[in-house]
């Protein structure tokens, strides 16, 4: 840090998700490491991740209003959301989060407001205060700006089939049109978005191309910071999750007794949740694949009165029992990290969620790519076309949310297909190994002392103490 500038008092106001909160929060946590005092606001049960994971953050600590919102007393976990009607109830009472935050802001106004674009008040609040505020939207820049393109071509509304995005550094075709519901909700975001002092963008400028920043921000006018990627700069929020039915000890066990480079790793983060058909479609891809694998699949809840049984009806018969020395199947939450480290692990089979998809850049692990709904059909178009590091599976529906049932199933044939091209080591495979082996380089190299991210946090930093010093 400059001591001849005294610290900079910054407040981050995540989004009350894991795939929102983690990244935001190891960003907060460079620039606490820096010398800068930091306050994170968030509600009591983040506040407790928070604590054990990153004791160089503040905390401010709000209550959710759960009740408000017609949810059951404690609840503050997006994972409660199990539908359509309960997202809107989730995302509601995170908008009754505005007068208790903007209390808080308003007695202790910081030099500068990062918060998740989720919160579009924030801008407002920020303005009435005269406080530098910027954006995070947990996103890559190449799809920020692919929605960008999209949103400023009305004309792509005519018709859902594939469309190639206009203006665009890269001939890029989308398989299908997003849903217009979410369309309509995330244009209304990104346009506040656009009002911020800045964009916060957690991943590392190689990654997105320097095409893309240049056509970002000369079409928009508007300023990104690469600072990521976060996951390798703290990690917080592994204890976020239920209790694996596999220790961490029993898993470190089984992948240390395969071979390098051998087994698929299977897993659509903490919001998707697949209906039984296409577990069960994905589970016979998996076997006639003939790979090893470890495959998450997020606890069932079923109904009171169901048999363990019939909550296993999703996997064929005797699939555990073939597949005893094949395959782990970890029902709950996993220690994502952990396994992507693992030497033995050769693929990830991934929903192309930004945070599953940069700790795959960052550990070396190629991706075979099923996107379900919102930003994760752009970021694979990153993945596979752009930066060649993944293979698609064969997904073709963008969903509104990411459970539910589905119009369209992959495929148990797709699927084993996609991983015997990944895992059976053609020149394709090699070539993209390579790759993925380049970016995790750069991934670590853009945050030590000269790196890009370094440097632009640097930038960053000298900026808002500008800002601060000439107020």
């Amino acid at each position: 840090m400059d001591h001849q500038h005294p610290p900079l008092n910054l407040h981050f106001i995540p989004y009350l998700a894991p795939g929102h909160l983690i990244p935001l929060c190891s960003i907060a946590t460079l620039f606490a490491a820096r010398g800068h005092h930091v306050t994170v606001i968030s509600t009591p049960c983040y506040a407790q991740i928070l604590r054990k994971s990153s004791p160089s953050l503040h905390l401010h600590v709000v209550e959710f209003p759960a009740r408000e919102a017609g949810f059951p007393d404690g609840v503050e976990l997006m994972s409660a959301a199990n539908s359509l009607e309960d997202a809107r109830k989730f995302h509601y009472a995170t908008t009754l989060l505005r007068v208790p935050i903007s209390r808080f802001l308003e007695q202790h106004p910081p030099d500068c407001i990062v918060a998740d674009f989720f919160y579009p008040w924030v801008h407002d609040v920020a303005n009435n205060l005269r406080i530098p505020s910027f954006a995070f939207n947990g996103f890559s820049l190449f799809t920020v700006a692919a929605m960008e393109s999209v949103r400023s071509n009305p004309a792509l509304d005519s018709d859902s089939g594939p469309f190639v995005i206009p203006d665009f550094p890269h001939h890029i075709i989308l398989c299908s049109r997003p849903p217009k519901m979410a369309t309509a909700f995330m244009d209304r975001l990104l346009e506040t978005e656009m009002k911020s002092d800045g964009l916060i963008v957690n991943s590392f400028a190689e990654l997105d191309g320097v095409e893309y920043i240049q056509h970002y921000e000369k079409g928009t006018g508007h300023k990104a910071w690469h600072l990521g990627p976060g996951c390798l700069a703290a990690k917080i929020g592994e204890e976020r999750g239920k209790k694996s039915v596999v220790s961490e000890k029993e898993l470190v066990s089984w992948l240390n007794s395969k071979q390098p480079k051998s087994v698929v790793y299977v897993c659509f983060g903490s919001m998707c949740r697949f209906p039984d058909k296409q577990l069960y479609e994905m589970a016979c891809g998996l076997e006639e694949a003939a790979h090893d694998f470890v495959w998450v699949v997020p606890e069932k809840k079923g109904k009171e009165d169901e048999s363990e049984e019939e909550k296993e009806k999703w996997l064929p018969k005797g699939f555990e029992e073939r597949n005893a020395k094949k395959g782990l199947i970890i029902r709950g939450w996993a220690p994502q990290l952990l396994i992507l480290g693992h030497t033995a692990v050769a693929a990830f089979l991934t929903h192309c969620g930004w945070n599953s998809t940069l700790e795959a850049i960052t550990a070396g692990v190629p991706m075979l790519t099923w996107p379900v709904v919102g930003d994760q059909f752009y970021n694979e178009r990153l993945v596979t076309e752009v930066r060649g590091v993944g293979l698609e599976v064969g997904a073709t529906e963008w969903r509104l949310i990411g459970y539910g049932e589905s119009e369209k199933l992959v495929t148990s044939d797709c699927i084993q297909k996609a991983v015997r091209r990944l895992m059976d080591g053609g020149d394709e495979a090699q070539e993209i190994r390579r790759r993925a082996r380049e970016f995790a380089d750069k991934a670590k190299q853009s945050l030590r002392d000269g790196g890009s991210s370094h440097n632009n946090l640097t930038a960053l930093i000298a900026h808002l103490t500008r800002l601060r010093d000439t107020r």
